[in-house]
Parts: C-alpha cells; structure tokens; sequence
C-alpha cells in the first residue's frame, strides 16, 4: 500500500500535459493543447489537455480525468499501479506499507501476468550475459548481427535455454502458479507434462506504451526445417497481437518529434535502426497490419513510411494493410531498399546519416508508387490497364479527405496517360456506388413507400421531485466561483439609505442551503458541496485541485465535467468593438439564482410529496389538517421564492 503523503507528492508533481503527451501528440491552441482522443477513433481532434488546471477532456467521448485517471484509463490499470508508473516517471521513491490480506486478494490477473512477464525477461537476459551456453549460443548470435551490448540491454533481449523445463522450473521455485505460467504461453502443458515454450531461442521481449513486457518474440538458431523460424506469445489478457507494435515504447517521442513512423516487418529491423540512430520506427511483429494497429500510430503522427526489403511479391501482398492506413486519412510513402537488402542489413553496413538520407530521397507516395509498380505489369496490355484503372480508382476512393482525391487523380492520370476527367468519372460513380451501398435494397425500393403515420408529440413528464438540474447548478457556481466576494444592497435605517454588504459566494451558498436544511440528493455532489461547507466553517476553501485529483473517481469526474468548457469566448469580439455579456457581469444574480432554484425545487418536492400523504387521508382526520397547513406553508414559502426569481405561480 502507497502511504498518502507519497500519493500526494506524485500527484502534486505529475504533470497532465507530459503524462498524456507521452500517449498522444498534442498541439498547442491557446492555453490548453489539442490532440486526437486515444478513447475512441476520431478524426478530428476533440481531446483537450488543460495544462493549468491538470485535467484532460475529449468532448468527442466524454471521456475526462487527471493525470492518475489518464493512465488508469489508457493502460487499464488499477489506482495504485498507476501512481507507481506516475512515480516511476518522475522518479520518486515508493516506500510501500505491507498491504493487508484483503488489498492482496485484490490482485488480478492482469497484475499477475506483467509481473510474470517481467520475470521471464530477467531470466532470459541473465541467461544471455551470465552463462556459458547464452553467451555461446544467444549472444555470439547477438554480436555477429553487429548489436552493440547497450542496444542488447536497451531492448532486453535474451536466451531461452535448450533444456526442455528450464524456465518452467525457475519460475515454478519462484512462487509463480503454473495457471499463469500456461496462461501468458511461456509454458505448454501437453500430456500432463510442463514444457518451455521458446526453448533454445533468442528472445525478443514485446513491450506496451508504458515498457511493461507483454508476451514475446524467439527466433530459432537451429536449421531445423520442421521447427519454425519464429515463435510469438499466444495472446493473453495483457497481449493482444493486433494492438500491438514491437518498439513503440520506444519510438513514440522520436515519433511525434520526427512527425513520421517508420514501420518495417521483423524485430532485428526496429533494432538496427535505433543502432543507426533512427528511432521513430516499429513493426507489426509478423502479424498482417491492423486498424488498432494504424490507429495507435495515428495517436502520434499521421504519416508512416513502409521500408520494404524490395521483394514485389511481397509488396504486393501488403496491398490491403496500405488501403487501411489511407482509410483512417493517413498519409503513406514506401521506400524500397536494393535488391538483397532489407532496414536491417542495410542499416548495419550504412552509417546513420547514409541510412536516413536514402530513406528520404526514395521515399515515393504510396499511390503514385503502386500505380508505377501494376502499370509496368500491364505491357500495353488493354485489358490489363482497364484493371489497373479500376484497382487504382478502388485505392483514391478510400481516402477520406475530398480535397486530397483529385490530386491523386491528376498525378495518375499523368503516369498512366489517361484524361483526367475519365479518372474523376470513375472515381465519382465508385463513390456513389459505396454511399448507397448498404441503403435500401432493389425489391423494396420496387415497392409504393407508405406515408409515416406521424404520432402527436407527447408531453413531457416532469417530475418534481428531480432535483438534480438545479443541485448541478449549485454545484457549478461553488466551483467556478467559489473564492469570488459578492455585494448585496439592502435598505438602510434612513430614507433612501441603501446599505452594501459583501460576503464569500461560498459562505453565501453554503449558509443559506444549510439554513434552509437543504440537503443534497445526488451524493457526489453532496461530498462537493460538504466539503465547500466545510472549508466555510474553518475559513479555508477547497481549491479546484482538491477537486480535480480527488481520490474518489465519481468525484473528480464530476469536478472536471463542470470545470471543463468546450468553448472559450474569442478574443476577436473584444477586437471589433462586440461585447458578449457572460455570466460573471452580474455574479450575484448567478450565485442567487443557482441557491433560489434549487430552493424552489425542493419546496415542489416538498409540495407534491405531502399532497400525495393527503390523498391517502380522510379529510376528516387530524393528521390531514396537519398536512393541509403544512401545505399551506410550503406554498406560502415557495410562492416567496418565486418572487424573488421573478416568477409568478397559481396557488
């Protein structure tokens, strides 16, 4: 268990903007920073990180939460791994108390795999470095790719022994379960036996966004045809292949800085590049290309740029990947390295500059190189260039930018020596095929369309006992405006004498509710307003960080929603002479009228709760006066308030 004044001190230090920055590639506008949500798939910015209030917001979503949430949220953790990953990245000490039994039944899955995970990967790499047969086998392989040993420990690489259980056995001693140890795939059991999964292979730990090891990668040594070159983890609850990149962790920084992400195919690719200096790359670990996969990329760039080890077959085969990478309105180069060549070997027999400066100058837009590629195929061929028309048109009209489409169309009608208007054409009727694709189907467009039989608006239902509007309002005055003083005139003894009088819009709230015996019904908004009553009575007040990085979920949520506006008003009104009230021109008309209303509503409450006890009663008894004269004096003291807002009520 965390101690509270060490949760305190990483929340104090953690910083919003660096926290999300690492996950999603924000952009300054005004005081706050913009960026593409990482909760759901947009295309249009809506995420906003609020560096001076340390709070996030995605008003796409509605997703919003501080620092401690982001993390939680984005990385599925729980509370305390979460601030143990804030403290490991700003680098203060977590001395943990000794969780009680029931914090440690709290234990999930989850925590279990990452922490065998993590195991497994020391075990490997102390294999590699501290025994003969690693050193002989895994890290002689290690060294004759031309791996330098910082890049050896950068990415953690190791050696899984040639005995059949050795892992399985270390781990085993260690206190690991054998469930998990089946669950993450680093053990097979077949036939009631236990067995390595990666025996006699180098291994290749995969890592998510925060470096935590998710599964595994093992290339054989052997020239072993009926063993497979390479073996992956089987997914499990912390690895799913399709959402994740081998790399990344490493390359997201060099990513948003580089504004590209170089995507390559093989493990010891990612590798020889960062050695060569070229940081901004990751590889899809065998797997075809995902959409999850293109769409955690798109958190940091939204141009990737394919090296291709220059094989066609294979280049064609990856057709579909690219078509899904323009589909999400991504901007995709392919870069063919010389015959022979793929990143890896190149990168090792290039220096670093040599390596960055061919990637430049051959990089080709992935289009005008694919319409290159199938034209060459077609040898004058009519029917064949009528495909390749097709394919290409099929290709533009994927891309989801209309303005970015007819630019395509010119630059291949230029290759292909076909008019322009003849692309466009076709790429329209494609287009208005794919719109009505999935709309009414022929046989029953075929048919008379019947008329609508249009129903009456209904009446909406109001219930008066629902508080919850005007006790959200209260709730939104206390926390924007809580600190600000407010004056009130009032008669004085003389003639025409008018007395001013300040107070605190918190005392103010917060005195004249409890006077009321106003209680509210919502309970996170009753901690809000207990603890503004609270700071009230001891004369200090709860500031919006208390809010924001409350402990208790439901409560920052709440603070934050409030806190948050989507739309700020624009300096250019100020500029031309406009002037837009708001709100604050007449704060004490604001903070009263949240305190009156929500007054109002509890009297109607009051109102037609007691009127429902007098249905019940015979009007002959006693206890029915009683709540005829309490109704009266309800009404009496609602009417007052109505005044008061300017309303006028019947009875």
């Amino acid at each position: 268990m965390i101690p509270r004044d060490t949760i305190q001190s990483i929340i104090d230090t953690a910083r919003i903007d660096e926290v999300v920055g690492d996950f999603v590639q924000l952009k300054k506008r005004g005081v706050n920073l913009l960026g593409l949500c990482p909760f759901h798939n947009e295309k249009t910015p809506s995420f906003t990180v609020s560096p001076a209030k340390g709070i996030y917001k995605c008003f796409g979503c509605g997703k919003a939460g501080n620092a401690v949430n982001f993390v939680m949220e984005h990385e599925k953790y729980s509370y305390p791994e979460a601030l143990r990953y804030l403290a490991n990245k700003y680098g203060i000490e977590v001395e943990e108390q000794e969780p009680s039994p029931e914090e440690k039944q709290l234990d999930t899955e989850r925590d279990s795999l990452f922490s065998l995970n993590a195991f497994a990967q020391k075990f490997y790499s102390q294999i590699l470095h501290d025994t003969d047969e690693g050193k002989a086998i895994g890290l002689s392989y290690f060294i004759e790719r031309g791996f330098r040993e910082d890049i050896i420990q950068k990415f953690q690489l190791g050696f899984s022994p040639v005995a059949w259980d050795a892992f399985t056995q270390h781990a085993l001693k260690n206190g690991y379960a054998e469930k998990y140890l089946i669950d993450s795939g680093l053990t097979i059991s077949k036939e009631g036996k236990l067995y390595d999964r990666f025996r006699e292979r180098v291994m290749f730990p995969i890592h998510n966004l925060t470096g935590k090891v998710i599964g595994f990668g093992g290339r054989i040594l052997t020239s072993d045809k009926n063993k497979p070159k390479y073996v992956n983890s089987p997914e499990s609850e912390v690895y799913n292949k399709s959402k994740s990149l081998y790399g990344i962790w490493l390359a997201r920084n060099a990513i948003v800085g580089k504004d590209n992400c170089y995507l390559v195919e093989g493990y010891t690719d990612v590798i020889s590049l960062h050695q060569s200096g070229i940081e901004n790359v990751v590889a899809s670990s065998g797997t075809s290309l995902t959409t999850d996969q293109i769409r955690l990329i798109s958190k940091y760039t939204h141009n990737i740029t394919i090296l291709y080890d220059g094989d066609p077959a294979g280049i064609k085969a990856s057709f579909r990947g690219i078509d899904m990478i323009l589909e999400q309105g991504m901007n995709v180069k392919i870069v063919l390295f010389p015959d022979g060549e793929d990143p890896d070997s190149y990168a090792r027999k290039h220096r670093s500059a040599d390596v960055e400066a061919f990637i430049s100058t051959t990089a080709n837009d992935f289009i005008a190189f694919k319409t290159r590629l199938l034209l060459d195929e077609t040898q004058n061929d009519p029917i064949k260039k009528a495909a390749l028309i097709h394919e290409i048109i099929e290709t533009i009209s994927i891309i989801p930018d209309p303005i970015i489409r007819p630019l395509y169309v010119r630059e291949c009608s230029e290759i292909m020596g076909i008019a322009e208007q003849t692309l466009m054409n076709e790429l329209n009727r494609l287009i208005r095929k794919k719109a009505q694709k999935g709309g009414v189907s022929p046989q029953i467009s075929e048919e008379v369309p019947q008329q609508p039989v249009i129903a009456p608006p209904q009446e909406p239902v109001l219930d008066v006992s629902d508080c919850s509007a005007q006790e959200l309002d209260v709730i939104r005055v206390l926390l924007h405006y809580a600190g600000r003083t407010l004056k009130f005139e009032q008669p004085g003894n003389e003639p025409d004498e008018t007395i001013t009088f300040e107070v605190g819009a918190a005392e103010y709230v917060c005195n004249d509710l409890r006077a009321n015996q106003i209680e509210f019904d919502n309970p996170v908004m009753r901690k809000i307003f207990e603890a503004y009553a609270e700071g009230v009575d001891g004369k200090t007040l709860p500031d919006d960080r208390f809010f924001l990085m409350h402990p208790e979920p439901e409560v920052a949520d709440l603070a934050i929603n409030i806190i948050t506006q989507k739309y700020e008003l624009s300096p250019g009104w100020e500029e031309i002479k406009i002037y837009v009230p708001v709100e604050t021109d007449k704060l004490e008309d604001t903070v009263s009228r949240a305190v009156l209303s929500l007054m109002h509503r509890k009297l109607s409450a009051m109102i037609f709760h007691n009127q429902k006890i007098m249905k019940e009663l015979s009007s002959e008894s006693e206890a029915w006066s009683d709540h005829l004269s309490r109704d009266i004096h309800l009404k009496q003291a609602r009417n007052e308030i109505s005044r008061r807002l300017g309303r006028i009520l019947n009875g």
